[in-house]
């Protein structure tokens, strides 16, 4: 359906990013105690801090409202910040540093986007108010048009597309500039299987071009496939910050899920026989998890699991590790839960920085208002 993008060199070129003269680390994005806070009484962030490596592919996940929005807006400069700051490639990100936010493609997430134009025209509009002369944004239309399978719909109206049409016209949008840092709020949403590989792969692409990339997205399978580091929101706290595999240390350990076809009931039978295994757990229809005993080698007991599958009327589909990236962020969801409280009395603060309580604000303060602040998102987003 789509064509490759990948191969054409010419879209992604690999440019050196700026540092200072001091020779020190330059982070693509450093965030300090970052927070924000709707009609002093609804906390949208609260005290994030992030240092993004440059080259590096990073997922921020969460639940629904957990403030993945506001952060990217924060960092982008769209927002001012109620307390801390952001810096971007070693600048600090303000409402009025313009220059910055042309070194950045952000693809935003829902369907905001002037309905009477045709992409091809909204294209060359991005092109423009990213400063960058007519003849080179002109040369790069046809190429990133072609590159989302959008040329056919070109002179269509934005209006008249599908979602996933529309998304594929916002991820060429926000390549027009040839970004050093490209944010992509829910980059997947409404794509097909084809579309969503397509975008997967083309993340892929861009990470060896040399691009810094912030992925937010609610799908973890995306965020495991592709990303380096995982930032985890909770109620607009960090409630994790690091790399793919450290997320997933908070898994249990010597637990498999086996996807099976067949007799699973004689093959539950024979799991309740094994002293070997600690317990086991169906999980839908046709999947079991197994939790081995420590006091044994993993691999001699996967091996026995595997031999009890082979000499049961049962047939193996499929078999994943326990320690998968859905798991850890579920578990580290509790754990923050369960630490929550603990901080009331013990006066702990998040794992990544202190937090951030004005002490101004009233009594009732409530955490990620969405009604309420809706007319100061709106608002903000005028400036």
């Amino acid at each position: 359906m789509f064509k490759n993008i990948v191969v054409n060199k010419s879209l992604f070129s690999k440019k050196q990013a700026e540092t200072d003269a001091k020779d020190e680390k330059v982070y693509a994005v450093e965030t300090t105690n970052l927070t924000k806070i709707y009609q002093r009484r609804w906390i949208a962030v609260n005290s994030v801090g992030l240092k993004i490596p440059q080259g590096s592919i990073f997922g921020l996940v969460g639940p629904n409202g957990a403030g993945k929005s506001t952060t990217m807006r924060l960092i982008l400069g769209l927002h001012h910040p109620t307390a801390g700051g952001v810096k971007v490639f070693g600048e600090p990100m303000t409402l009025s540093t313009g220059h910055l936010r042309r070194r950045i493609g952000y693809l935003a997430q829902g369907d905001h986007y002037p309905r009477n134009m045709t992409p091809i025209n909204y294209l060359a509009l991005v092109g423009k108010l990213r400063g960058m002369p007519r003849k080179d944004y002109q040369s790069r239309l046809s190429a990133l048009l072609h590159a989302v399978d959008l040329l056919g719909s070109a002179s269509t109206r934005i209006g008249n597309l599908s979602a996933g049409m529309i998304t594929r016209m916002a991820i060429a949008a926000s390549m027009i500039n040839e970004p050093d840092l490209l944010m992509w709020d829910e980059p997947t949403a409404g794509l097909d299987p084809t579309g969503r590989k397509y975008a997967l792969d083309l993340i892929q692409e861009l990470k060896s071009q040399g691009k810094t990339m912030i992925i937010s997205t609610h799908v973890l399978p995306d965020a495991d496939h592709v990303c380096d580091y995982i930032g985890v929101l909770n109620q607009g706290k960090l409630v994790f910050c690091g790399s793919v595999m450290e997320m997933k240390q908070f898994v249990r350990e010597n637990v498999v899920d086996l996807g099976l076809s067949g007799d699973i009931q004689t093959f539950q039978d024979a799991l309740t026989a094994d002293d070997q295994i600690v317990q086991w757990e169906r999980m839908s229809p046709d999947v079991i998890r197994v939790n081995f005993s420590s006091e044994y080698e993993f691999s001699k007991q996967l091996s026995r699991l595997l031999e009890m599958v082979g000499r049961l009327p049962v047939e193996l589909q499929s078999i994943r590790s326990g320690g998968e990236i859905e798991d850890a962020f579920l578990k580290r969801l509790e754990a923050d839960r369960l630490k929550g409280f603990n901080r009331v009395f013990d006066g702990a603060t998040s794992e990544q920085s202190p937090e951030i309580w004005p002490s101004d604000l009233p009594k009732g303060l409530r955490v990620n208002g969405a009604a309420e602040v809706a007319k100061e998102v709106a608002e903000e987003q005028k400036v």
